[in-house]
Formats: structure tokens, sequence, C-alpha cells
């Protein structure tokens, strides 16, 4: 989450009038994340969050998001919902931007997860899989091996102003990726944004999911990958083998991890490090001027992958196979 675009009382005020959630009282900016608008909007019926949605996302690909998150719900997956309009509409324009509502859910993230929080995040995870299974919408992951080149094409002339032998680093790993990848996997719906501030608890026990505006169809076990790298290293960047093994074993309580998706596991964790390498470069180099967004810092992925490159199996994420 994040906040590009400023929002006049006026311009909320009116937007708000169009949905039966009585009367705005007050609204504020959320500034973490990287992606979209977004604001905490409290009116006379409780809270809500408010999301405009930026320049990187396709308008296209809204209903898909929201259509996903009435149907994970629908499923008892505990996620956001969608809030349709006096007309029964989901989506409506603010600031010139697209713009939905969508419901509050109670928790807070964990800044330094313990291995209980792992495993009920692999659990959760699982589920949301199979719940959507037979959703009947699909959505190509932009971000996908495809999409890395070109990325850091845009940035790579400027990559060894953020560390020297960057550029080389991330071409090598790119050679290696393209030609290592696998693309035979059980395949699905993923959130693939799955990091800790997007995971709410209440102590100890998961309450929602939220900010699913990357989901996609692709390998369910990328997924997880993603979640080794945002979950399972400390401050430090050392890798920790206890939550990684918590992560998995949650996961395969619910849905069992095939041979081959196993063995391809350290081959998407490097992939997974390089794609948030890149996306948090590009973004180190380009915020936009006066935006209210604190820019993540790639070097902390070029960390993670380096640890990747030295993993043979995926018993060094504490999964036996």
């Amino acid at each position: 989450m994040a906040v590009y675009t400023d929002v006049a009382d006026e311009e909320l005020s009116a937007f708000i009038d169009q949905y039966q959630i009585g009367r705005l009282l007050s609204f504020k900016g959320i500034a973490e994340g990287v992606e979209n608008s977004n604001f905490l909007v409290h009116t006379q019926t409780g809270h809500f969050i408010l999301t405009l949605y930026e320049k990187r996302v396709d308008p296209a690909d809204l209903p898909f998001f929201l259509h996903l998150l009435n149907h994970l719900a629908s499923k008892d997956i505990s996620c956001p919902v969608p809030v349709p309009d006096k007309t029964g509409t989901l989506l409506g324009t603010l600031a010139e931007r697209p713009a939905a509502l969508v419901t509050f859910l109670d928790g807070m993230w964990v800044k330094r997860p313990k291995p209980v929080h792992c495993e009920q995040l692999g659990q959760t995870m699982a589920r949301m899989h199979l719940a959507a299974a037979d959703f009947d919408m699909r959505r190509a992951n932009a971000l996908d091996l495809a999409g890395w080149r070109p990325l850091f094409e845009k940035c790579a002339d400027r990559a060894d102003e953020v560390h020297p032998g960057l550029s080389d680093l991330v071409v090598r790993e790119l050679d290696h990726l393209e030609a290592a990848w696998p693309d035979d996997l059980p395949r699905g719906i993923i959130h693939a944004d799955l990091f800790p501030d997007n995971v709410f608890f209440l102590g100890e026990e998961l309450s929602g999911l939220i900010d699913f505006y990357f989901a996609c169809s692709d390998q369910l076990a990328y997924d997880i990958a993603i979640c080794l790298n945002a979950w399972c290293f400390e401050t430090d960047l050392s890798f920790n083998i206890t939550k990684a093994r918590a992560l998995l074993n949650g996961y395969g309580k619910v849905r069992s991890l095939s041979r081959r998706e196993y063995d391809s596991l350290p081959t998407l964790a490097r992939g997974a490090a390089l794609r948030f390498l890149l996306t948090r470069l590009y973004d180190w180099l380009s915020v936009p001027e006066g935006a209210l967004v604190t820019p993540k810092d790639p070097m902390e992925y070029v960390k993670k992958l380096r640890f990747h490159q030295t993993v043979g199996t995926a018993s060094a994420y504490g999964l036996s196979p």
C-alpha cells in the first residue's frame, strides 16, 4: 500500500455518498507498500479501505481482482470483500483513478514472524490455492519469467549506481533462470505478494489476507517460493530453516507438494528473489516526486538471491522429499 494521489475532502465525501455506508467521518492515507494509493476510511457504519489504482495496474484486470475476493470469501478465506455502491457496482472513479472500497479486516501484521506464524501462513496459503481452484477467471502473471528481462532493461544502465556489479549479477541470473525454469508444475490462482504486511494476525492466529493486486494464474509452488523469501530470513538476512520448515509443513498439511514441485523449489526461490530485486530496483530509481511512499532496498534481495544460489535441494529449506 502507498499514497501517490492526493484526494480532496469534498471529492471523497461525494464518492462515499454513492455507497450505503453512512456519512464520511474521517480518512487517512496508508503509506506502506509501493503499488496503489490507499486510505483508511471511517464512516458512520464502520471502517473501510479505499484503493485508488495507479498506472501500473491495468484497469482491465480490476474485475479479476474484485471477483476473486468475493470468490475466496465465499469459500471461507478471510480477505477484504468489495463493497458495491448503491447501483451494485464494485468499481468507481475518484481523482481520475479507478477506485474501490473493501471491508476492513481486524488484525495487524507481524514484523518479526515466529515459526507459528509461518505455519499458519502455509496452511492458509494452501487453503487459498484450493479455494481458488474453481474460480472461473484467469489473469496472466505480468511479472513472470518472461517479464523480468524487459523490466531490467528499463533500468539496466543505472543498476550499478545502486551497487557496483549489480548489472552483471542480474544478467547472469536471468541467463540461468531462463534455461532452468520449470513450466510443468501444478497451476492455479496465486496471491504472488504474500509478504508479512499482507497477512494479518490476532495474537498468533491468522485473521486474514489482504492486497490481492498481484494475484494471477501461475504455478502454485511459486507462491511458496515468494513466501520463503519474504518470511524466512532474519533481520541480518540469515536464512531461518526453522521458519521455512514450519511454512512448508503447514502448507503440506492442507495440500501435498508433488516431487517435481519439491525438486523445483530452489529454482523457484531464486526466481522469486530476482523478481523482487528487479521491481525494487525499478521502483528505487523511479519514485515519482512528491509521492508518499518509501521505496524498498533492492540490495535485500541481492543477499537473499545469493543464499538461494548456494542451495542444491529443497532439503536446505527444512523439507524432506
